[in-house]
């Protein structure tokens, strides 16, 4: 009987790590497909408040949501129509300006003057061998063979992309319709006596959610919107693609802006396109501007939104990039807020009755 016993608590045990294993890998194999639903979940979510106010004007679901799905394809082919060609245009002259830029830094007045002030440095063996090697590398057959295969991975890289936005379109069509009933299900396999509390619980935390998304959207639109001005201002090169870049990267939390800011510095630095001056000029702009962001414009529209303490957003949005990249930086603020309100009405009054 014990070797009986012995032989069945180890067959479970074998079964249950195998049972575990094939969960695990299976998560794994449909991670492309789980990030595009949370994806598409998360922008039904946002879309919802929108959605709701047309529908308690009276209006039936399905058109407030052909509305609402109407003008955000009509903004989003407008500013594709409004940026593209000028983004177009621009990438031209900086293919044209090439070969000036390239003149440049053949030129050797900067070499002989770095040789100057730094004689312990040999400065002309460095840009010797550094021509050299790119001379290698674009007359090499077998190099510009891996050069062609980086660019067709590009290539496919841009077109999954594509492929991704319109399944994540598709799939937060179908999540908006859809919503209603998803959240009625999921109320029914809640007991009974507390179905009510959790009811109430859900619709907090998707509305919390919706109001994020919109809030974090007006943010981007903001810096970007203002980048632009700056930008045409100052005479930067290429405002447009630059603004254009403020505004998508704006759209992730808490680095987002400071990422956009980097680079809009740097590309001011690129000898031929910009100057030390603008540079420095541009970077001021943003440091100022992170400042009324984080100061004055997030407290206004976030504070309406989610209630998180500071420390909490800094550390959900590093750990939500560090599990699911952008997507995690996206959906760790309101998942964090959702656990506060979790805490705050659920828990800590269950711990006062103890």
């Amino acid at each position: 009987m014990k070797i009986q016993n012995a032989f069945r608590i180890g067959l479970a045990g074998t079964l249950g790590v195998g049972v575990g294993i094939l969960i695990l890998t299976s998560i794994a194999s449909l991670s492309t497909v789980l990030t595009y639903v949370g994806a598409a979940l998360f922008l039904a979510l946002g879309l919802e408040p929108a959605i709701s106010w047309l529908e308690r004007r009276g209006l039936p679901r399905w058109a407030a949501i052909l509305i609402v799905m109407t003008g955000v394809g009509l903004i989003l082919a407008a500013l594709v129509l409004a940026v593209v060609p000028i983004v177009v245009e621009q990438v031209s002259q900086l293919v044209e300006e090439v070969p000036a830029i390239v003149d440049r830094v053949n030129s050797t007045d900067w070499v002989e003057a770095l040789s100057t002030q730094l004689p312990q440095v040999k400065i002309e063996e460095i840009f010797q061998q550094a021509t050299s090697a790119i001379t290698d590398f674009f007359t090499s057959p077998e190099k510009l063979s891996e050069l062609a295969g980086g660019v067709f991975q590009v290539a496919v890289a841009i077109g999954a992309g594509i492929f991704a936005a319109v399944i994540v379109f598709i799939l937060t069509l179908y999540f908006s319709a859809s919503l209603n009933a998803m959240k009625h299900t999921a109320y029914q396999l809640v007991p009974a006596s507390r179905r009510a509390r959790f009811a109430d619980l859900t619709e907090q935390i998707t509305q919390s959610v919706g109001r994020y998304v919109l809030g974090q959207a007006g943010l981007a639109a903001c810096n970007g919107v203002a980048s632009f001005i700056f930008l045409s201002i100052i005479q930067a090169p290429f405002p447009a693609v630059l603004a254009f870049i403020a505004f998508m990267f704006s759209l992730v939390p808490l680095v987002g802006t400071l990422s956009a800011s980097v680079v809009i510095v740097l590309v001011c630095l690129i000898p031929g396109l910009g100057s030390p001056l603008t540079a420095l000029v541009a970077a001021i702009y943003y440091l100022v501007y992170m400042q009324v962001e984080a100061y004055v414009l997030s407290p206004r529209i976030m504070n309406r939104a989610v209630k998180v303490p500071g420390a909490l957003v800094v550390i959900a949005a590093l750990a939500g990039g560090t599990l699911l990249g952008i997507l995690g930086a996206l959906v760790a603020i309101p998942v964090a807020a959702s656990l506060l309100l979790i805490i705050k009405q659920v828990v800590i009054p269950r711990q006062n009755t103890l």
